[in-house]
């Protein structure tokens, strides 16, 4: 089910259908994981979270998408319990955030902070799973995270994605039930984002919920099982990758046309579907169009032009995101042209 909300708060709903008997009615039958309703974050004149409601089961992956100022670490701080709503409520497995963080219910990894320096890795490591009490994980949580390397390490000398794996080192000590990670793999090369990933899904498998906030939207689409994107404090879209992408308007038709002069020329030859055409981009010889009428312009394309190599594909996650988050400006810009400094 995809969800798309344009000018007020989101409301992510349960499907009303009843599960089966067996693993789905074991899940459906526990406390969600995150549950979010009416959430208000304020900061002087800026609703940095403006009414929204948010649920994720266990076992869930769950992506995070918005802007740079949408309200995804506001939201995060909050289902933590770094910080408290002004309206609304967050609960974890039916716990306020405090409760399920005290019964170590909860894991996280968070942009910044939370290490010194002068501690080597393992120093760390072990510090943290003696005050959660699980120092009985503390090799599982190294190999898992792949950090046996540069257990020696002073923090203050690894790099970023180093500092990162070791923040999930910590996150996975004491076995939480879901995890909270604000942009995981910043920092991270290909290889050890995929080892990450792979490390997460790992624990998810194990009916573990996770609720990631990213702006890698390839990210989102390899590796949540929902996308749920945040702009302005509000929800505006939800659902499966496939349904995500569904909400854009437009085909993508490329092709080589050698000797092209320019749109002009384009816009010449596409005269009869001018009015599918949602965006037209030349470079050189190659050309990209947005269109709503994508036959008809292959067709046109491929008889009355010099036009080879013809592609024809679905819009990008990028491409719908770019549009949902346009879509979605209030009137009056954010919150209400209010000038403040940006929600998290």
């Amino acid at each position: 089910m995809v969800q798309h909300m344009t000018g007020g708060p989101g409301a992510l709903k349960p499907s009303g259908h009843s599960p089966a008997p067996g693993p789905l009615a074991e899940r459906s039958a526990q406390p969600p994981a995150v549950e979010v309703t009416g959430l208000v974050k304020i900061f002087g004149p800026v609703r940095a979270v403006d009414g929204i409601d948010l649920r994720v089961a266990p076992g869930e992956v769950v992506a995070f998408l918005g802007p740079n100022g949408a309200g995804k670490s506001t939201t995060l701080d909050i289902i933590l319990g770094f910080s408290s709503p002004d309206a609304g409520a967050a609960r974890v497995f039916g716990l306020t955030p405090a409760q399920a963080a005290r019964g170590l219910r909860t894991g996280a990894i968070l942009q910044e902070g939370g290490l010194l320096p002068d501690y080597t890795v393992g120093q760390t490591i072990r510090a943290v799973a003696a005050m959660r009490g699980a120092r009985h994980d503390i090799s599982s949580v190294q190999e898992l995270s792949g950090i046996s390397p540069i257990l020696g390490r002073r923090v203050a000398k690894c790099s970023g994605g180093e500092r990162q794996r070791l923040r999930l080192a910590l996150a996975l000590l004491g076995n939480p039930d879901l995890m909270v990670l604000d942009e995981p793999t910043a920092g991270m090369g290909v290889t050890a984002r995929r080892s990450f990933w792979a490390a997460i899904r790992e624990r998810a498998a194990g009916n573990k919920a996770v609720l990631f906030a990213t702006h890698y939207l390839q990210e989102a689409a390899d590796f949540a099982d929902r996308i749920v994107i945040i702009h302005h404090g509000r929800i505006i879209a939800s659902g499966s990758v496939d349904d995500v992408r569904a909400l854009g308007e437009g085909t993508i038709v490329t092709a080589t046309w050698p000797g092209m002069s320019g749109v002009a020329a384009l816009d010449e030859a596409l005269a009869e579907v001018r009015a599918s055409l949602q965006d037209v981009a030349v470079r050189g010889e190659h050309v990209e169009l947005r269109t709503t009428a994508p036959d008809d312009v292959a067709r046109i394309l491929l008889t009355r032009t010099p036009a080879h190599h013809l592609g024809i594909t679905a819009l990008s996650l990028d491409d719908v995101f770019a549009d949902l988050v346009e879509d979605s400006v209030p009137a009056g810009g954010p919150a209400g042209g209010a000038s403040a400094p940006p929600a998290r």
